[in-house]
């Protein structure tokens, strides 16, 4: 049996052999490129297809319009069971009140479909929501924490949380559907 010291020498060539393989240009006269030339097998990150239906998708979301008084609020909604039940009551006029100076809140004429939709959720500022307990539209403009029975509808536009943050007490909105 070899000691460690002659089976360490013996290993050492192939080793190098091993590496100079693996190892583009090692071992090779200097200045010659002896690699392979390779395929390039990479695909763009977006294919013309992909891209096609993220322009549709964009076209296909559910938008509305929130009007409070003199202002509007725009929102994109989510393709969810909720939002379309949403779309399908508009237009609707609902006296809102604000709830803990984090949410303006009123009564949708009927319940939304909970289909494949949490136990609750954490909304967001600017998250449109609906509280399903209360049958409950729901503008958020503050930080509001999970709790039970929360649906997120979809997203506020722009500065809107901000904006109706700065409106005092109760409200009256109405939603109506908006074109593309």
């Amino acid at each position: 049996m070899p000691s460690p010291t002659a089976s360490r020498a013996l290993q050492t060539p192939v080793l190098f052999v091993a590496l100079a393989w693996a190892v583009p240009g090692c071992g090779a006269e200097r200045g010659k490129d002896t690699t392979p030339p390779t395929a390039i097998t990479s695909s763009p990150t977006t294919s013309p297809s992909t891209a096609r239906e993220d322009a549709a998708e964009k076209e296909n979301r559910m938008r509305i319009q929130i009007a409070i008084g003199e202002q509007r609020f725009d929102a994109t909604l989510a393709d969810s069971a909720a939002a379309r039940d949403l779309v399908g009551q508009l237009p609707v006029t609902i006296d809102m009140v604000d709830l803990g100076e984090v949410e303006k809140t009123g009564p949708l004429p009927s319940p939304l479909s909970l289909d494949g939709q949490p136990d609750g959720a954490d909304p967001n500022v600017g998250d449109l929501g609906y509280y399903a307990p209360g049958n409950d539209l729901v503008l958020y403009y503050g930080d509001q924490s999970y709790f039970p029975g929360i649906v997120i509808l979809g997203q506020l536009e722009g500065d809107a949380a901000h904006r109706i943050s700065e409106l005092d007490g109760p409200v009256t909105a109405t939603v109506e559907a908006r074109d593309g």
